[in-house]
């Protein structure tokens, strides 16, 4: 079904982006796996343009205003679909998922977007210096109430799931890796670190303040560690904790290799491949927290490479809908129906810039029920099965043009140029006996107006029917 060497890169870009058009693989084929992965890493040193901002506030000027309920979320699935820096919204969003934070609450989703462009500017940097700037970030303080953390009356919010669900995690095996003290000390660590107001009618984004009257400045205990520690400092403390690289690790393995059980059970169940995360874990330490270094290693790794790892992850619904937009190409320039897309991905169960809790959203299997089964199948069928999309006419041009086929050709020709996708024996089979019952023993476009349409129809309903099938639903 092609070269290994291209589908071997087909699942680097499902995992480090959101798939990638035929045409794209090639051409990265081309310039080698090693050379991409530097490229997806380190854009501007290959002359990949950044997302120009200018188009949403030109094209889409309502997503800049303030009053607009799902207008953010409609600039951050444009930024999916078409960034030509692709790794740098996946790692957007990987934070967005570990670092939970809700429009629920936070009501302001202006606010929200800022905080996901925090994540898409330095989530390939240091996680030291991430984890303070989540500490800043307005939205996160009004979320995890630390505005009403005060010197006199201490708020543990953020000071439990800074250790519980951002950085430590829980523990294994009966061993904790804090304590109440622990969370408490922190809690004071982090006095003062609150929010300057929005101010009606000139303002609409809380900004950071730190308030140094408001500062719990006496000793603190914390980790094992004695002195009167600020909110850096704790964070200096905990980023050198073993327990942190391997829940930091563990989510990296988690989100780019193979879906782990949830969050909650980590304390309860060991890593899938718990050489892998260990391994990642190193290397994590070893690079001084630097991300992009740590992704370096683990998109090189033998354990990512490892065609076991390949369609080990259910799509999240973020990658459903922007893989299937990038893959028919869509999007590429300004057009209506963005918000609709936002709103589809609500309807799948993942709400951008809105998760259901400070846990985030359940991932894996837990994204499959029997209502968004059906938003998904529909969504990837529908776009996919549509010759007047323009990925989906240069699959159907591709195919023409190798000639005569057989049924067995045609349906591994549309599996390649969808992406490399792999379908079980059985599950193929039934393709190829449908292209069998349809077109017969040869498949060809011909050249009379019947026979071209009676070819296009056969390819998009193939895509259709691989587009429906169980095994797309995984990356």
């Amino acid at each position: 079904m092609g070269s290994k060497d291209i589908a071997l890169i087909a699942h680097l870009m499902r995992r480090a982006g959101f798939g990638a058009t035929y045409e794209e693989l090639e051409a990265r084929d081309a310039k080698g796996y090693e050379a991409t992965v530097e490229e997806l890493l380190d854009p501007d040193s290959y002359g990949v343009p950044e997302f120009d901002e200018f188009i949403p506030a030109r094209f889409y000027p309502a997503y800049e205003w303030p009053t607009a309920p799902t207008h953010p979320q409609a600039n951050v699935v444009y930024h999916l679909i078409s960034s030509p820096r692709p790794l740098h919204e996946k790692m957007a969003l990987f934070w967005h998922m570990l670092f939970a934070t809700s429009d629920a609450k936070v009501n302001g989703n202006h606010q929200m977007l800022q905080q996901f462009h925090m994540f898409r500017e330095y989530g390939l940097g240091d996680y030291r210096d991430l984890l303070v700037r989540v500490a800043k970030d307005p939205a996160m303080i009004f979320w995890l109430d630390n505005n009403e953390n005060h010197t006199d009356a201490p708020n543990e919010n953020w000071g439990r799931e800074l250790l519980e669900l951002f950085s430590l995690g829980v523990g294994m095996d009966g061993h904790l890796n804090y304590t109440e003290d622990d969370v408490k000390a922190a809690a004071r660590a982090f006095t003062g670190w609150t929010m300057s107001y929005r101010i009606p009618g000139l303002a609409y984004l809380w900004g950071f303040e730190y308030k140094e009257e408001d500062h719990d400045d006496g000793e603190k205990v914390f980790l094992g560690h004695r002195g009167r520690f600020n909110g850096e400092d704790i964070v200096d403390i905990i980023v050198q904790q073993p327990a942190t690289h391997r829940f930091i690790a563990r989510h990296l393995y988690n989100f780019f290799v193979a879906d782990e059980v949830q969050v909650a059970a980590w304390k309860d169940t060991p890593p899938r491949d718990p050489d892998a995360v260990n391994a990642i874990a190193k290397a994590f330490k070893e690079s001084g927290y630097e991300i992009k270094d740590t992704l370096r290693f683990i998109f090189n790794s033998d354990f990512f490479k490892d065609e076991r790892a390949w369609f080990a992850k259910v799509k999240n619904p973020a990658e459903v809908v922007a893989g299937t937009m990038r893959l028919v190409g869509e999007y590429k320039e300004p057009k209506p129906g963005l918000t609709l897309l936002a709103w589809e991905m609500g309807f799948q169960s993942q709400e951008l810039l809105n998760p259901p809790s400070v846990e985030g959203w359940h991932y894996g299997q837990e994204w499959i029920d029997s209502g968004s089964l059906v938003r998904r199948v529909n969504l990837m069928a529908d776009n996919l099965g549509d010759a007047t999309k323009p990925g989906t006419r240069y699959i159907i041009d591709r195919l023409a043009s190798r000639g005569g086929m057989s049924p067995e050709e045609l349906v591994d020709g549309c599996l390649e140029i969808m992406g490399y996708i792999r379908l079980e024996s059985e599950t193929r089979q039934e393709y190829i006996d449908y292209v069998k019952a349809e077109a017969g023993s040869e498949v060809k476009r011909g050249v009379s107006k019947k026979e071209v349409q009676a070819f296009e129809q056969l390819v998009t309903n193939v895509l259709r029917h691989i587009a429906s099938s169980k095994e797309y639903q995984f990356c």
